[in-house]
């Protein structure tokens, strides 16, 4: 693999993008990644598409969306157009997203949460690439979370 892009932005209180970059240069000490930092989700596309124009062959998104309405109609556009993106280039665009109140107001358990997800779809991302995933299919895997475990 050459190239792989990570896209993060400065509303996140959480530094994603350096987790993301961290965790790619471990499992795919050979790819260049290239990281490009915006100011908020809706610039992410943005950011995507600059990337897959330098060359990435798969780019990892690292969204931050606050709990307020207005917060989640710009994650639901940019989720939109990061589909959109994906379809037009024929380039893997993996959307991360941590949603502010997911943590219940816990900063704590918010940091892990993202820290968990990023680290986890980073995995995603590799084994996407790599065809790795079947394996793994209906295991109840989480990112975020603890693994909920297969159904027996």
């Amino acid at each position: 693999m050459g190239c792989i892009g990570v896209v993060d932005t400065t509303f996140a209180r959480v530094d994603m993008g350096g987790v993301a970059v961290e965790e790619l240069k471990s499992l795919m000490p050979n790819a260049v990644v290239k990281r490009v930092t915006v100011p908020g989700i809706k610039n992410t596309v943005w950011g995507a598409l600059k990337l897959i124009k330098e060359g990435c062959d798969a780019v990892i998104v690292l969204g931050w969306v606050g709990p307020t309405p207005v917060d989640k109609y710009s994650y639901l556009a940019t989720s939109i157009g990061l589909m959109q993106l994906q379809i037009a280039t024929g380039v893997l665009v993996l959307d991360v997203t941590v949603h502010e109140e997911e943590s219940g107001g816990d900063e704590r358990k918010l940091k892990e949460i993202a820290v968990d997800r990023t680290r986890k779809h980073v995995w995603n991302l590799v084994q996407m690439l790599t065809g790795g995933l079947e394996r793994y299919a209906g295991k109840g895997l989480r990112q975020g979370y603890p693994h909920a475990g297969e159904i027996t």
